[in-house]
């Protein structure tokens, strides 16, 4: 055997234990988000083990605890749906291609991720300025404001939003409903509603709206003010006691 035969088979020895844990990874990150999303983020890790297809300590060996897990998965749905709005980016300067029905066929795809049935994982058991995080969500505002930008640009989108307002809109429309367990399946009205919101963005705007467009930037001040109050208010009450 030559000397270059058997550094071949030496790589493919350490590369195809590395290519498994990365698929292992995979599958426990994507089965975490579903667990998430049905259970919350105190969803028990050997069901999430269980969905995955790997044994417990395959899911401590990738990550040292829930908080470690729970991060990733945020990280990984931000990532999802940046992705999404780059490929409609794409297809909106495509030589046939609409902005707005990029857009729109973004919208539709980003709900699938379920978004909004993650965001109290945000609030409760993420470090929402994590420099991944941050640097994660940044990403996502810039691909997101980017494809509205374009459909802004042809005319077609309204321009009193912004993607403050956008996000903000998925996340109420995708996000489970107290008492939505006895409805038939819920998430078919999903993608209706989300329809009817999308109409309401085209241009010309029929009304005028209140306030002023969100940033992304202004959600995170304005989520930050809250806790911050909410700190001092449990600070004075330990106070009084």
């Amino acid at each position: 055997m030559s000397t270059v035969e058997t550094a071949t088979a030496a790589q493919r020895r350490v590369t195809r234990p590395r290519a498994d844990a990365l698929r292992n990874r995979e599958r426990i990150v994507t089965a975490a988000r579903e667990m998430f999303v049905q259970q919350g983020s105190e969803a028990p890790l050997d069901e999430i083990a269980r969905r995955a297809g790997v044994g417990n300590a395959t899911v401590y060996r990738h990550f040292a605890d829930r908080g470690e897990l729970v991060h990733h998965v945020v990280l990984y749905v931000t990532d999802r749906v940046t992705e999404l709005a780059a490929r409609a980016i794409e297809a909106a300067d495509a030589e046939s291609g609409s902005p707005f029905e990029a857009l729109r066929g973004f919208v539709h795809a980003a709900v699938d991720e379920r978004i909004g049935a993650l965001c109290p994982i945000l609030s409760e058991a993420v470090d929402p300025y994590h420099p991944d995080l941050r640097a994660a969500r940044i990403r996502l505002e810039d691909a997101v404001e980017g494809l509205m930008a374009r459909a802004r640009a042809a005319g077609q989108l309204r321009t009193d939003i912004a993607v403050g307002d956008l996000m903000v809109a998925l996340s109420q429309l995708t996000r489970p409903l107290p008492g939505a367990g006895c409805l038939v399946d819920f998430d078919q009205f999903v993608h209706r509603h989300l329809q009817l919101f999308l109409d309401g963005l085209t241009a010309p705007a029929r009304s005028e709206l209140p306030g002023h467009a969100a940033t992304l930037e202004e959600l995170r001040r304005d989520h930050d003010e809250r806790g911050q109050r909410r700190a001092r208010r449990s600070e004075e009450g330990l106070g009084q006691k």
